[in-house]
């Protein structure tokens, strides 16, 4: 047996029927938060803030692990695929 169910609902009220939280708020809260903290670092002139303000969660060290996986792989194709021999 096929059932077939059409529901013309906006995706506001879909939301609220499936029980699922509003995020709005926090979502706002958050551009806010990461807009002032642009603006300060545009303000001091200081590139590495800004930076930190773009990438909170990673920054530097998030770079240096992607520099690390790249040289590892490349070290890895030049050595034929065999792993690196422990001394």
């Amino acid at each position: 047996m096929k059932m077939h169910i059409e529901l013309d609902m906006t995706p506001e009220e879909a939301r609220v029927m499936m029980g699922l939280p509003d995020v709005a708020p926090l979502q706002k809260q958050m551009l806010d938060d990461m807009r002032a903290r642009m603006t300060r670092a545009m303000e001091a002139g200081d590139m590495e803030s800004l930076m930190r303000a773009w990438a909170p969660l990673g920054g530097a060290e998030a770079f240096n692990q992607f520099q690390k996986f790249l040289w590892d792989s490349a070290s890895l194709v030049a050595r034929g695929g065999k792993p690196k021999e422990k001394p």
